[in-house]
């Protein structure tokens, strides 16, 4: 097992600020399914907890083959140690330099939580890491790029506390903090093209994005209006047919890889198979996931991207719920499928899931 600090102890989350209950219920299960027992440390609005094991050894072996994307709620994860108390404003590299005892790291992630307490640190995130990388590669301790070498994760809490943590390469977030850096487009209809943007680079490979999102291929987008998706999707290359009573965008009207259907969504089926289904509407979790069910069940698509709105208690259960109606409803149907849950940074009081046949 590597060993990158000798005093780890936890493993560090980062939530979206309001969710670190839901994230910690979470956390609690799923390491209990890998027979791993502990207590979550949370406090609300924070955007980060800490779930700490009644065997450390167990939490190491567990932390070996975990993945971010089986943690619905988190964005960020690292194993961590105690955090670094009473940095000095005016030298905060030495403390942090001394706690790495000569390690090397193949990568460096300077974060801190995405909540409005913390949020501030964010400018000092930025300004600290190139003076830190440059100091680790003066003394060793920085091979950016090595595969072979864990991610540095130092996450401020505070202007003078830092939590110094490590993640296997590939194992964690591959942005600082989770978060993605996409840039809305002027042209797109609405900011909901991001939450798409960012579903597609989440689920889907680079090899699978360009087999999968490129022309001759048609997508259906339900509840479309005003086509923050469907623009998405069009931009890809791929045909739409946009579903919605409402007006769609100037942008897409009469757009030629537009076709717009003042239906209901809940009622449209397409008049052949599709690639696609996209689907951002304002329902009860368990009416779309009944409604996206239905249609991988009848072979009206093969892939699915689709968020589902929770209500504001018993969100975890409310995920769970869902993702059982739909695996009923698909085992009824002999339908061989897979699907991920991940809160997105963009989403809000959602989940996006992302349901495809194997």
């Amino acid at each position: 097992m590597l060993r990158v600090m000798s005093n780890e102890s936890q493993l560090l989350l980062l939530t979206r600020a309001g969710y670190e209950g839901d994230c910690a219920a979470q956390v609690q299960a799923v390491a209990a399914e890998a027979g791993v027992h502990g207590f979550c440390k949370a406090k609300a609005d924070t955007g980060y907890l800490t779930f700490i094991a009644h065997d450390a050894k167990a939490l190491a072996e567990w932390f070996e083959t975990l993945a971010l994307d089986e943690l619905i709620f988190a964005r960020q994860m690292c194993l961590a140690g105690e955090p670094l108390d009473d940095l000095p404003a005016d030298n905060r590299l030495g403390p942090i330099l001394a706690a790495l005892d000569g390690q090397a790291f193949g990568g460096v992630f300077v974060e801190t939580p995405d909540a409005e307490a913390t949020r501030p640190l964010m400018r000092l995130c930025r300004q600290f890491t190139k003076p830190l990388e440059q100091s680790m590669r003066k003394r060793g301790l920085l091979d950016p790029g090595n595969r072979d070498l864990p991610r540095l994760h130092l996450t401020f809490t505070a202007s003078t506390t830092v939590i110094p943590g490590w993640s296997h390469p590939g194992q964690a977030a591959r942005q600082p903090m989770g978060i993605p850096r996409l840039k809305l487009a002027k042209d797109a209809p609405s900011r909901s093209a991001l939450k798409l943007e960012e579903a597609l680079i989440t689920f889907l490979s680079p090899r699978e994005r360009q087999d999968l999102l490129r022309a001759g291929l048609e997508a259906v987008d339900l509840g479309a209006a005003p086509g923050g998706w469907t623009w998405q999707l069009v931009r890809d290359g791929l045909m739409v047919t946009a579903v919605d009573n409402g007006p769609m965008a100037d942008v897409l009207d009469g757009h030629h890889s537009v076709e717009h259907r003042r239906e209901d969504g809940f009622i449209f089926r397409p008049e052949r198979p599709v690639e696609w289904l996209v689907c951002d509407m304002v329902e009860k979790p368990s009416r779309v996931a009944d409604l996206v069910a239905d249609w991988m069940a009848r072979g009206d698509c093969r892939r699915a991207i689709f968020n589902l709105k929770l209500p504001m208690k018993k969100r975890q259960q409310a995920v769970m719920d869902a993702v059982e109606r739909i695996a009923d409803r698909l085992v009824e149907a002999e339908v061989d499928f897979d699907i991920d849950v991940r809160q997105l940074y963009h989403d809000r009081d959602e989940v996006t899931a992302y349901l495809r046949r194997v």
